[in-house]
């Protein structure tokens, strides 16, 4: 299973590699850097059209747009039979968003939030990170843990829906802004395109230098991969940060979580047929660290009503930490599991 980005790098094996791969960086940023614009301008336009907080927009609309490399790498990678790699890719996906990317968000801009309304997602979060550990304890995830993960995903769709509902109603779009309406869809599906497209380019010469330096399918999904898939998230958020949209940066990152956790791994165990194979380091320290950046996102927010900067620079020291050990593992200097 490889990224279009990564099969691009691979059938360049006879030409200048290094120049082709400046170029497609460069490309891929190009991509990224106007996308990520077009796709905040437009999500935060949304928000303010209709009168639905831009939390609820980032939680859903925002999310599944940028976790569409995850849903896209985990499914292939379940069709393909490499079970290990689909939940590498979206539990690493997770911690990727909560450590590096809420954390970058809660440094620059950590502020006051909505308490019933995240108190209801981020624990929503939590739930999911300790419930897929519990069920994969006997070091598989059982396909009827669909009922129970699918139980939550519908839950948070519900709250959003109906969260939405009620704010849309006292605001409707007027004349002028229904004008708008196609200009500003077609400029949220461009920059959805150029996101993942610049993510799929970037993220391939990557995953192709790893494998060719022998690294195992499990790091890779936990690293490259999740990282690389991890990239529209990054993109809104710095995005959402320059223009000074706390709200839709967090609200994509809770979304784009649950739906990692709750939907995409489900679809993968559903394709699989059986259920989804999980290692001993993933219980023992990989999901563990997943559960641990979620409560240091989720628990404090919830019992003080807004994001203390501190949690970023936690979040950041555990994503540095946990990228060392996942290096220490690898070399061999470090057991674990």
């Amino acid at each position: 299973m490889e990224f279009f980005g990564a099969t691009l790098f691979s059938s360049l094996s006879g030409t200048p590699l290094m120049l082709v791969s400046i170029v497609i960086f460069v490309v891929g940023l190009i991509f990224i850097i106007k996308g990520g614009d077009w796709f905040v301008d437009s999500a935060s336009w949304f928000a303010e059209a209709t009168g639905i907080p831009k939390f609820v927009v980032g939680a859903t609309v925002v999310s599944f747009a940028t976790t569409l490399p995850e849903l896209l790498v985990s499914v292939r990678a379940a069709m393909n039979g490499s079970a290990q790699l689909a939940i590498g890719n979206a539990v690493g996906s997770v911690t990727a968003n909560t450590t590096l990317i809420m954390g970058v968000s809660l440094v620059a801009m950590a502020g006051a939030v909505n308490r019933k309304s995240f108190s209801l997602k981020g624990g929503l979060l939590l739930a999911s990170a300790i419930l897929l550990t519990v069920l994969s304890l006997s070091l598989s995830l059982p396909k009827w843990s669909v009922i129970i993960l699918g139980a939550i995903f519908l839950t948070f769709m519900i709250s959003n829906l109906i969260e939405g509902k009620k704010a849309s109603e006292n605001d409707e779009i007027d004349a002028h802004e229904r004008k708008e309406v196609p200009k500003k869809l077609l400029f949220f599906i461009l920059g959805t395109a150029g996101i993942v497209f610049g993510a799929e380019f970037l993220v391939g010469s990557g995953q192709t230098i790893a494998r060719g330096l022998h690294i195992s399918e499990a790091i890779i999904g936990f690293t490259v991969i999740a990282l690389g898939t991890s990239l529209p998230e990054l993109v809104t958020t710095l995005t959402a940060i320059k223009k000074k949209e706390s709200g839709l940066s967090v609200g994509n990152i809770v979304g784009a979580n649950i739906i990692d956790l709750t939907m995409i791994l489900p679809i993968c165990a559903l394709i699989d047929g059986k259920a989804l194979p999980v290692e001993r380091v993933n219980i023992v320290f990989d999901f563990p660290i997943c559960i641990l950046a979620c409560a240091i996102a989720v628990v404090p927010t919830i019992i003080f009503g807004k994001f203390k900067k501190w949690q970023g620079f936690a979040l950041l020291a555990v994503y540095v930490a946990y990228m060392a050990c996942l290096v220490l593992n690898e070399t061999g200097v470090l057991a674990i599991g």
